[in-house]
């Protein structure tokens, strides 16, 4: 046979090409929205068949098909029809809802940390809720829905202002700028509902999150409409927010405006989060779920995206729903804690991904490979060798002599009046007319035996509580801080004080027993030893720490809040009050633990203190001086975590003042020492005077310390970290 005889192979006409790399995606994505939605439906049959009541999947079935006259039934009607049907089409909706805003900001940040719960939009829409509650009355499903959709305006418009900023969109600050506008939205909501008990109730079960109120159609047939809007507007902004991937000028030269994509993106985040909010109230971490796993599932193609972001946040929320009813019979659990137990590891992945750069939703400032120019978060000043010895005094006695820093020592005068003029304020200030000389004959035991009584044993003994407290959480600031490097490194982003504060309310409910002395530092020791662990050490990676930090905080909060909805409700707001953190009725007696730990901790931070201002250089650098940076870092955080610890038992978790005292220190005295004293004293003033503050501002009306610096330290932490480099190299 010849090469002429051999003619083309034949070709069968069953013979398929090769499947190419995008049909194979399309066929793996089709495969995996087919299996979620298979799960979607066994979870929604799931969550009609179990509950409370002797009603099982058959007469659940024969309800549904209208057989064997279940609808003629009362108690079914009652169990499936108003009940269980409205229950679980609610959290198939706001699952939905939360899980597509999710997706949605994500994308306008190009952040994979963006979640409603975490950038502060449930907090907004919370405050909204309860400012329409407390100061109209507000009843209805639309009323609800109007005051959440003005609040969730807000921290939207705050949140894309923030992202927008140079710098202010890497996943690390713009969480941890979310987490300053919650704090701030979270302590006005404390101002309007700590002084009520009948507002303080109703809060404390809507803010854990659970569908267990939802009875009958009404409030779903009013903010469906709401929530259908929001579905549609998200799907028509697909397109154009895919072109914001490639940055604003190629958008641009596609046709689109990217403001004005960013606006409609807005919208499309408030109206879902807003309804969804009023429907059930916040409940955080299932946006970052529901997003995380679609963007997994789609890769970078945003319209499947946001279809299975949806998908996933309803399976997500009605298996919550349905572990929720079951893991703590007769009681039911909130669902926000069930998507916490899953949300917060899933954030700990996101942060320790060694893909977070590559997935195309990071700038490259957060890789860990950025150079030391574009650190991710403020530093701590270096310290800089003195020009000259005029700089600095040299005190000598006998054979010790001692450079004090002249900076410093005018600095620290400075603040001991301050603080001396903070005391006298503090007790003289109050709702009784008493006139100044009048305080003052009362602090030394003469006068008027009512004036002694006053400020002997109620407004001295709360100001000794004040400065012991404020002393210790300043000085527990200035040493994680210096630990990570980093300014934003405190005791309450680092998840020690909500730790504290669940062990506290843990030990009180178990032995009857509150104000167990060592139970917050137990509890600040075992949050501490979690966060690091995980995230790998203090130090190298300092956006970690402060991620995982977040997610310890919110689980701990979480379970204070479980253990506040438990209680008595006379019990309850007593304990909400001191959660939020104050000084009311506080003594001599319970600072008298934090004066001991003062008196035995800060002399063994000031002998490390040397060895502390040598940490502030890198590892290396520090061990070629002779300091063992680990051994320094052990004993530092132990001194950090018990004197936080200590301060929580005092006056439960104030926050914001362990981040402001070091920042504040450092700038009046200087960057060549470590502000170890002058910490502690701009802490003790800062507790004192927001005490103060908290006690005359509303007449009649006693706001804790706690929500002062709360609604006061949110803004700080913002100019922290959005703050031009000039303020930010305090």
């Amino acid at each position: 046979m010849t090469l002429s005889q051999v003619g083309p192979p034949e070709v069968r006409p069953d013979r398929r090409p090769p499947l190419t790399g995008r049909s194979h995606g399309n066929r793996a994505l089709l495969a995996a929205t087919a299996a979620l939605a298979l799960a979607v439906l066994v979870l929604t049959a799931l969550s009609l068949s179990v509950g409370a009541g002797e009603v099982g999947p058959g007469d659940v079935l024969d309800y549904v098909l209208g057989r064997n006259g279940a609808r003629d039934s009362s108690r079914l009607s009652l169990v499936v029809g108003d009940l269980r049907i409205p229950r679980t089409l609610t959290a198939l909706l706001v699952g939905a809802g939360l899980g597509t805003a999710g997706c949605l900001l994500q994308a306008v940040t190009r952040n994979p940390l963006a979640e409603t719960g975490l950038l502060g939009v449930n907090a907004g829409a919370s405050l909204g809720v309860v400012a329409g509650i407390i100061l109209l009355g507000v009843q209805s499903s639309y009323g609800y829905l109007l005051w959440a959709f003005g609040g969730a305006v807000l921290a939207s418009a705050l949140v894309l202002l923030i992202a927008g900023r140079r710098g202010g969109g890497s996943p690390m600050r713009l969480v941890l700028a979310g987490s300053a506008l919650g704090a701030t939205f979270g302590g006005v909501t404390s101002v309007l509902i700590v002084n009520s008990a009948e507002a303080y109730d109703r809060f404390r079960f809507w803010v854990l999150g659970s569908l267990a109120g939802v009875e009958g159609f009404g409030k779903l047939e009013a903010l469906v409409p709401v929530l259908a809007v929001g579905f549609v507007v998200a799907l028509l902004i697909a397109r154009p927010l895919s072109a914001l991937a490639l940055g604003d000028d190629l958008a641009r030269g596609l046709g689109h405006r990217p403001g004005a994509v960013r606006v409609v993106v807005a919208v499309a985040v408030t109206l879902l989060t807003a309804s969804s909010v009023a429907l059930v109230g916040p409940i955080s971490f299932l946006g970052l779920l529901a997003g995380f796993l679609a963007r997994a599932i789609t890769g970078p193609r945003l319209l499947p995206q946001i279809g299975l972001a949806g998908l996933i946040g309803a399976g997500v929320l009605t298996g919550s729903d349905i572990l929720a009813r079951v893991v703590s019979r007769p009681f039911e659990a909130p669902v926000s804690v069930i998507i916490a137990l899953f949300g917060a590891p899933v954030l700990i992945g996101i942060v320790r991904s060694k893909r977070l750069g590559a997935m195309g939703m990071t700038d490259p400032a957060t890789a860990e490979s950025s150079p030391p120019a574009r650190r991710l978060v403020p530093a701590l000043p270096r310290p800089r060798p003195s020009r000259n010895r005029a700089e600095s005094l040299v005190v000598r006695r006998g054979v010790l002599s001692f450079l004090v820093p002249r900076r410093a020592a005018v600095a620290g005068l400075a603040l001991a009046a301050l603080l001396v003029g903070a005391v006298v304020l503090s007790a003289y200030a109050g709702q009784s007319e008493m006139g100044l000389g009048r305080t003052f004959s009362a602090v030394f035991g003469s006068g008027d035996r009512f004036d002694v009584l006053l400020v002997q044993k109620f407004r001295l003994g709360r100001i000794v509580a004040g400065l012991a407290a404020g002393a210790a959480l300043g000085l527990a600031g200035c040493l994680t801080q210096t630990l990570a490097r980093n300014r934003l490194a405190t005791p309450e982003l680092l998840g020690v004080n909500d730790g504290a504060t669940a062990a506290v309310l843990l030990s009180a409910t178990l032995s009857g027993t509150f104000g167990a002395w060592w139970a917050g530092p137990v509890g600040a020791l075992a949050a501490v030893l979690v966060v690091t662990t995980v995230s790998g050490g203090l130090g190298q990676r300092g956006y970690r720490v402060l991620v995982v930090g977040l997610a310890m905080s919110a689980l701990a909060s979480a379970v204070t809040q479980v253990v506040l909805s438990r209680r008595s409700l006379n019990s309850a707001s007593s304990l909400y009050v001191w959660t939020s953190g104050s000084l009311n009725g506080r003594s001599y007696s319970v600072a008298v633990p934090v004066l001991i730990g003062l008196a035995v901790l800060v002399p063994l931070a000031l002998v490390v203190a040397r060895q502390l201002n040598v940490l502030r250089f890198d590892d290396s650098t520090a061990a070629s001086l002779g300091v063992a940076p680990g051994r320094v870092r052990l004993v530092c955080m132990l001194l950090a975590v018990g004197l936080a610890g200590l301060a929580v038992g005092i006056c439960g978790p104030v926050g914001f003042v362990a981040l402001a005292s070091p920042v504040i220190a450092g700038r009046l005295a200087g960057p060549l020492r470590v502000p170890l004293l002058s910490s502690m004293l701009v802490g003790s003033v800062l507790v004192v005077l927001a005490d103060t503050v908290g006690r005359v501002v509303l007449d009649g009306v006693e706001i804790p310390v706690g929500i002062v610096t709360t609604v006061l330290g949110g803004p700080f932490l913002l100019w922290v970290l959005l703050g031009r480099s000039a303020a930010t190299r305090v």
